[in-house]
């Protein structure tokens, strides 16, 4: 059994969670890199959802157009290798009506700010607030980093000569009730999850 799993269940399980009060909240320094992403992903207001196979993935994804009503919708979707998935669900992603909402992978998930790092490859050259208000990320256990500086070596040394534009993080999945100026300009997105086991 996995250690995801081990500590939060799977993605059919109700998360326990988030019953805890703030007082039983791990302390995030002493946290692992994995665990870490997670405690803060989930604190910034983004819906996790672990999966140990490819099969998680396609069952988790369908849960999440049935409870948005997303079948048969336009999507926006730049990368051919989740063509597949969006043509089993009858997702239109050729449209050039508004979509429902974005579908990709993503450079690298940001352990130290529960962020999502993404570049040229996924988004095109699209500012985080001309992407739809609707997101869902498919990741791996492996991409997982520490810190954003870590994230942009491994994009320097994967991609050598090609090197990606248009750069940049997500990190604020729901609207913030304070706003202070670390958040503005900032656009919150509904963004889900799906991270694959891979490790």
């Amino acid at each position: 059994m996995s250690l995801f799993r081990k500590i939060f269940g799977s993605g059919n399980d109700a998360s326990k969670e988030e019953n805890q009060s703030e007082y039983n909240a791990p302390n995030p320094s002493s946290l692992p890199v994995d665990e870490l992403f997670t405690f803060n992903f989930k604190k910034n207001g983004g819906k996790f959802i672990y999966c140990e196979n490819i099969s998680e993935v396609k069952e988790q994804f369908e849960n999440i157009l049935e409870e948005n009503d997303w079948f048969e919708s336009d999507v926006m979707c730049y990368e051919p290798k989740l063509f597949n998935l969006l043509e089993e669900n009858k997702l239109n992603y050729n449209s050039q009506n508004k979509p429902k909402f974005l579908f990709a992978s993503c450079e690298n998930l940001i352990a130290d700010e529960g962020s999502i790092l993404f570049s040229s490859n996924q988004i095109k050259q699209n500012k985080p607030n001309e992407l739809p208000d609707n997101i869902v990320i498919l990741a791996t256990t492996s991409q997982i980093l520490e810190t954003k500086s870590d994230g942009l070596r491994v994009i320097k040394k994967k991609y050598d000569k090609d090197y990606p534009t248009n750069i940049t993080t997500i990190k604020y999945f729901e609207k913030v009730q304070d706003e202070d100026f670390l958040t503005y300009g900032s656009s919150a997105k509904n963004l889900y999850l799906l991270l694959l086991e891979d490790l």
